[in-house]
């Protein structure tokens, strides 16, 4: 393991970074998300936020419309999503200069 990137992956939790790994396909573009959390195996990022309480008051609220499986509020992704990669998969990542 590379202990230099770890350490600057650690850096930058909380941020919005780009991670490129070694593989191919769609995910030769990178992912991009807010880096959550890293490991000596892993990392994690929220690459979509799932969508905010539409009514706090729940059920009381006007034009409840359940879509299908879609969320109560037929919002797309409600859960957002989260993307974990293997460190030893990483190949570099981009983060904000500031």
């Amino acid at each position: 393991m590379n202990n230099g990137l770890l350490e600057s992956l650690c850096r930058h939790i909380g941020e919005t970074v780009t991670v490129f790994t070694a593989s191919g396909g769609m995910s030769g573009s990178g992912f991009t998300g807010v880096l959550a959390g890293v490991d000596g195996c892993s990392i994690k990022l929220i690459c979509s936020f799932g969508a905010a309480p539409s009514c706090p008051l729940g059920s009381a609220c006007n034009n409840f419309s359940n879509r299908g499986n879609r969320g109560s509020w037929g919002c797309g992704n409600v859960l957002g999503s989260v993307t974990v990669i293997p460190v030893d998969k990483i190949v570099s990542f981009t983060h904000n200069a500031l």
